[in-house]
């Protein structure tokens, strides 16, 4: 099928500059166009504001749009509205998903819970609204650390769902923590093997890695941290040049930081585009398009599993267990 074709049926005039159209209607609705690094390069540029799930929660917090259009996955947007239940949130894509999220359903998460009596609960921010919702307090791969620091030494914790995260989190805390067995499909991918034969023929090059790869890869990382702090060590250091362990998608906000740095994506086991998030790769300008046309699709939470996930998530953008 042609793109000519593919624009018809989708009820878009081929003739249209999406880039202008999409400005138009973002100053029509009153909307914010919120994007996550991992989407595409013409997404991040033409979006409001660029950030990772910690800072794009912060935004979704304080913004008095009309609208939030959520360029990225559906826990995403589902925060988005959490936090803002008066606002019209829509997601371009529906089926933009997250493999950590869907291996956690919030049930299976509860028996897993009642499971271990007495334990307080931390979860990922990459999970549902109903995970959220009978969780303790949330956190995300910038703060994940704090978050669990802000328990008492010796308070029994759970950590959901991402098993490589939890680790991390153990390894610097010194806390022990009963981890959920969950993982991302992209930061699994990375290949030792091939990160050590990328490091011999780049040996200047600094590895950076995000805390959701595996311990195998960790161990060989020069820095680990969000995608908002390998962005600004990329910019901030004095290295040349980097082996980037995360989604390529950061690579392009990394790019225009420091133009003159050789970025190097992560090898994945297979010889394909593993770590890239086909989830997040869903979102195209013609649906970013469409939902700001049409206000669709639309994300709705259940207000009484909104009031429960709210807490937690107040917690974390307060930094405070006593929130209520």
């Amino acid at each position: 099928m042609s793109d000519l074709q593919l624009l018809t049926e989708n009820g878009i005039d081929p003739a249209l500059d999406l880039f202008d159209e999409i400005e138009r209607l973002k100053a029509d609705r009153n909307a914010i166009l919120l994007a996550h690094y991992y989407q595409d390069p013409d997404i991040q540029d033409i979006a409001d504001f660029v950030g990772d799930s910690l800072e794009l929660s912060r935004k979704a917090a304080q913004t008095d749009a009309d609208v939030i259009v959520f360029a990225g996955v559906h826990f995403m947007a589902e925060t988005a509205k959490i936090v803002n239940p008066e606002k019209r949130v829509v997601l371009p894509d529906l089926n933009a998903g997250c493999s950590l999220a869907d291996a956690c359903p919030a049930d299976r998460l509860q028996d897993f819970i009642d499971r271990h009596p007495g334990h307080k609960v931390v979860s990922y921010i990459n999970c549902s609204a109903g995970v959220k919702a009978i969780s303790d307090v949330i956190c995300t791969s910038s703060n994940a650390v704090d978050m669990v620091n802000l328990f008492p030494e010796g308070t029994p914790l759970i950590f959901a769902p991402d098993k490589n995260l939890g680790r991390y989190v153990e390894r610097e805390t010194g806390r022990d923590m009963v981890l959920w067995d969950g993982s991302c499909q992209v930061h699994e991918v990375f290949s030792e093997k091939k990160l050590m034969q990328l490091s011999v023929r780049h040996p200047e090059a600094c590895i950076i890695a995000h805390p959701e790869c595996e311990p195998h890869i960790l161990r060989h990382a020069d820095h680990v941290g969000s995608t908002s702090s390998l962005r600004r060590f990329v910019a901030e250091s004095a290295h040349d040049a980097f082996i980037v362990l995360t989604e390529a998608g950061i690579l392009h906000q990394m790019a225009k930081d420091a133009p003159g740095k050789t970025l190097i994506p992560g090898p994945p086991e297979a010889n394909c585009a593993c770590n890239e998030c086909p989830h997040m790769k869903l979102n195209t300008l013609e649906k970013l398009y469409l939902a700001l046309r049409d206000l669709q699709p639309a994300i709705e939470v259940p207000e009484d599993v909104r009031i429960a996930a709210m807490k937690p998530l107040q917690r974390m953008l307060t930094r405070n267990l006593e929130v209520q």
